[in-house]
Formats: C-alpha cells, structure tokens, sequence
C-alpha cells in the first residue's frame, strides 16, 4: 500500500467549481490528503471567457501570490502539486520553486519555465488533448526539453480527440473515456511518488 501524499490541487479558469471537488473526493478515496484553494475567492465562471476575465482582473502575481500563501503552510511535507489547466500553470510555478515538492500533475495545462529552472528529478505527468488548441505540438514539444533539461523525470499523455478540459463533466469539453483513462494512469502516478 502506497503511503499517502499531501496534494494541492489548483482549479482552471472557471473557478472552484464542483469538478474539482470531485477530482479531490476521486483522490481522497485513493488514501492522499487534498487541498483545494480557492484562488478566485468565491468566484466561479460559466465560459472560458469569462473565468478569463476573472483571471486577468486578479492579475498573474496575485494568483501566485494566493497559490503559494495556501501552499506555503503544508510544503514541509513534500507536496504534489496539481491542477486543471490554468490550475496546472500555478502548480507548476510553484513545484519548480519548492525543493521538498514530491511531484507535479498537470492536467491540461503548462506554464513556461524560467531559463535557470532546476529541480532534482522531479517527477512530473501530464494529461493533455490532443490536440489542444491551449496547448499545441509545438509549445509541448519545447516545454518538455525545457523541463527535462530544468532536471524534470516527465511523462506525457495525450488524448486524440478529446476537449481541452475533458476530465470537467460539467463542461462540453468531457470525455468519459479519456477522462477515466488519465485518472488511472494519474492515480497510479501519485502511488508511485507516494510510497
């Protein structure tokens, strides 16, 4: 039995809606320990358009501000960080600043990666569409050379056909097949970082 392992799981542009409650119950039920912050502060959107807008108004630094302010208290036990999408791009930010993180999951989301970025094999897995119109071969391409050189051990996985958040069931993005395929191969991921 693996030992379980504290995560912070960020949510997408919509906000802290209830997909991502259910992904943090999906990973309670496998014996790990979640947190979900609510970056938003209450707020949640009904278009990508819209949770963009809120994205924007808050501001980049504000977001990493709020991430590494519910993180910080927790990092002393080696974190996994996640999230969805936009999600993915603050736990990836904050995995790459925090020596004691135990790995990183992304799903549907990157961020880019400060040139001096280094980790000590960080262990990192990505779900993805494929395509992505957020996410495109060539993006992925470069940000996975650029995290193995960072010192990253990383896994892609891609979904023909599948929306950009697929794994949302509220959203017209899901993708039961897909959806089930990434929260197995992710579940057994977290397993591994956790025993």
């Amino acid at each position: 039995m693996a030992s379980s392992t504290t995560i912070v799981l960020f949510h997408s542009a919509y906000g802290l809606r209830p997909a991502v409650h259910a992904a943090a119950e999906r990973l309670r039920a496998a014996g790990h320990e979640v947190h979900v912050p609510d970056l938003y502060e209450g707020r949640t959107a009904d278009t990508v358009e819209d949770g963009m807008a809120i994205k924007d108004e808050i501001g980049h630094e504000e977001l990493l501000r709020r991430a590494i302010v519910a993180a910080a208290p927790l990092s002393d036990r080696g974190l996994v960080y996640a999230g969805f999408s936009l999600g993915g791009s603050v736990a990836q930010n904050l995995a790459l600043g925090d020596e004691k993180a135990r790995g990183l999951l992304l799903l549907h989301g990157t961020s880019d990666l400060a040139e001096d970025a280094a980790v000590d094999e960080l262990p990192v897995q990505l779900h993805v569409a494929d395509p992505d119109p957020f996410e495109p071969h060539d993006w992925l391409n470069a940000w996975y050379l650029r995290m193995r050189r960072a010192g990253a051990e990383v896994e892609v996985h891609r979904y023909a056909g599948a929306g950009h958040l697929f794994t949302d069931p509220e959203l017209a993005d899901y993708d039961e097949e897909a959806a089930e395929a990434a929260w197995r191969v992710a579940l057994a991921f977290l397993d591994e970082v956790g025993a």
